[in-house]
């Protein structure tokens, strides 16, 4: 199967030096800056954004720079930017974070939390949705669908804050959201997803496989996956396409990153044991709405930076669906 992969890998992208593929990969995006463009014969290549950039709590704009920079033309967008340019202050979200599972909390500690938490709870449930709407129309000005919102800790909200997350969502024109995986807590967040009839893609990692997506659909009509082939494939579970096939119209988005079998790490592009090929070209000529969704965990080699190396993924994604 490898090197039937690798063939193919090659056949598709010829032998470019990396420092050339890369290089022309910037220069192409500063050509269509003033108009991201992204969508390759009906793919959505989009980023993981901002945490492909850095931090999650990078700005809001800055976020859309870097998109529109690399002529990204849509996102899977975290909540923290969105947040953040509503107007929460960043101390409050770090006081309201609870402490990890093994962490050592004084009474003290616990009650400064659980207020910091009712707080945070208190700002989202009456921050205005015209500031979504305005936040919407400034990335969609500049050319960036904002198709996926990602939320952390969805499992351990209020059901009012659950109806926060997905009224955010939908004003700021997602057509799903995404969180990690907790296959029980599926059933409850489910709900939530039919209530409010917007897909949820839970991403799951190396340890998840078919039969954990596959629980989570019985559950509600609205359940779906976030399917990162990368781990898929590192976690021991085949190649992902047989379960592509089988469930694409419960499928929001795949990320896409190149692992190598047995629990590997992430290398550059072409360079693992994932199809990354192969799975675009199939959603390309299925026509399924599955947004292709870059997310970039590879160590930066030396003498490059985080910015060419993403410029290097959007190319090589670029030509295998040319």
């Amino acid at each position: 199967m490898d090197m039937t992969r690798r063939a193919v890998t090659k056949l598709a992208l010829g032998a470019i030096p990396p420092s050339i593929f890369g290089r022309r990969a910037l220069e192409a995006s500063a050509q269509q800056a003033a108009k991201p463009d992204s969508k390759v014969r009906g793919v959505q290549i989009a980023m993981n954004a901002p945490y492909n950039f850095g931090p999650n709590t990078m700005s809001a704009d800055e976020t859309l720079a870097r998109c529109v920079r690399l002529g990204i033309s849509a996102v899977e967008l975290r909540s923290q930017p969105v947040e953040s340019y509503l107007g929460v202050l960043p101390e409050l979200v770090t006081a309201a974070a609870p402490g990890g599972r093994n962490a050592t909390r004084t009474p003290e500690q616990i009650a400064k939390q659980k207020a910091a938490a009712d707080e945070l709870l208190k700002w989202r449930l009456s921050v205005p949705m015209a500031g979504a709407q305005a936040f919407r129309k400034r990335y969609e000005d500049a050319g960036v669908l904002i198709e996926i919102v990602k939320f952390d800790a969805m499992y351990a909200r209020s059901d009012a804050e659950l109806d926060y997350c997905f009224n955010l969502a939908k004003n700021l024109g997602a057509r799903a959201i995404s969180c990690e995986i907790d296959v029980a807590g599926t059933k409850r967040v489910g709900q939530f997803a039919d209530k409010h009839r917007l897909m949820v893609g839970y991403h799951g990692h190396a340890a998840t496989g078919p039969e954990h997506w596959k629980e989570a659909f019985t559950y509600a009509v609205h359940n779906g996956a976030n399917l990162d082939i990368g781990h898929f494939v590192a976690g021991g579970h085949g190649s992902p396409i047989p379960f592509l096939k089988e469930h694409h119209a419960r499928i929001t988005h795949v990320h896409v990153k190149d692992r190598k079998l047995n629990d590997g790490p992430n290398v550059p592009f072409g360079t693992g044991d994932t199809p990354i090929v192969e799975v675009l070209r199939l959603i390309r000529d299925s026509k399924w709405n599955i947004q292709a969704t870059i997310e970039f965990e590879y160590d930066v080699p030396p003498g490059s930076d985080r910015m060419s190396e993403i410029a290097k993924c959007i190319e090589y994604c670029r030509k295998a669906l040319a």
